[in-house]
């Protein structure tokens, strides 16, 4: 049975942890609210701009001359999966609910003989499939010195990704990222972004015919790229906001745990102490008795 000292010590302990998570949780709160209006005013834009490109897909086709990201290589035998995940921990299952999908992804590719391929983008992620998947990492992507994500490190991530299908080191890439939805519920979601698909854009009752100049393959050609970084842009900060409500969710419970613990830490400290006194009186008085 622990004594006086120990449980007091345990309860001082707990309450400095909960100072910590309860911190942490109005930090994430903070940051939340930030993150979210981002990715709210990103999803007008990307679908807008998925819509303009479906449109123009459908035009073109699968041509000859449509453009390679859109037509692919002909082949869908080397997969790339671009695991998108936090660079910090403490936020619930956001990171293994994206690795889970991630493995599970790779192990169905697998299983139908297709190579795969690992490019990560935060370190959690590197460090939740690395044993399962280790052999297969081609890159990794380190955004822990960004202290706010920005175009630019869209645009360098679908650099690398585009100059890797250029040198024809896969056919098919795969983003995973978490959906926000909000802050208890945030959805794994993988999206193909090369090929370009466009089948999940819904329509926006916009039935009008357009001419284009110049023809649709050379404004495919051109908007194609900027569309891998659109897309990714899009999960990072889909990303970022699911990884905060995650984490203030997280730490939420976690404040509530600790004031459990410190309300059970301080029932047993005062029946132990209660016990002490009571031995005392008790050897008191037998002595008294004695006399």
């Amino acid at each position: 049975m622990p004594s006086l000292k120990d449980l007091k010590n345990r309860i001082e302990s707990v309450k400095s942890t909960r100072k910590i998570t309860k911190a942490m949780q109005m930090v994430a709160a903070a940051k939340l609210r930030r993150a979210q209006e981002a990715a709210e005013a990103s999803r007008p834009y990307t679908a807008r701009f998925n819509a303009v490109m479906a449109g123009l897909a459908a035009s073109v086709g699968g041509s000859d001359s449509a453009p390679k990201l859109l037509r692919g290589t002909g082949s869908d035998q080397v997969h790339l999966l671009v695991v998108m995940t936090a660079e910090r921990g403490l936020c619930g299952g956001f990171n293994g609910n994206i690795s889970k999908l991630a493995r599970a992804k790779a192990a169905e590719l697998q299983a139908q003989g297709k190579t795969v391929k690992v490019l990560t983008v935060g370190k959690k992620g590197r460090d939740a499939i690395k044993r399962d998947l280790g052999e297969y990492f081609v890159g990794h992507v380190d955004l822990s010195e960004v202290k706010r994500l920005g175009y630019s490190n869209a645009q360098d991530i679908a650099k690398d990704i585009l100059a890797r299908f250029d040198a024809e080191e896969f056919d098919v890439a795969t983003i995973f990222y978490a959906k926000f939805v909000n802050v208890v519920t945030q959805i794994p979601t993988a999206q193909q972004i090369i090929p370009a698909s466009f089948d999940e854009v819904e329509g926006d009752g916009d039935t009008a015919l357009y001419d284009y100049e110049p023809s649709e393959e050379a404004i495919l050609a051109d908007l194609l790229p900027r569309g891998v970084a659109t897309q990714i842009f899009s999960a990072l900060l889909e990303n970022g906001a699911s990884e905060q409500g995650a984490r203030m969710s997280a730490m939420d419970n976690a404040t509530r745990n600790a004031g459990e613990m410190i309300d059970k830490l301080t029932i047993q400290f005062n029946r132990s102490r209660q016990a002490v006194i009571t031995n005392e009186l008790i050897e008191i008085i037998s002595g008294a008795e004695a006399l």
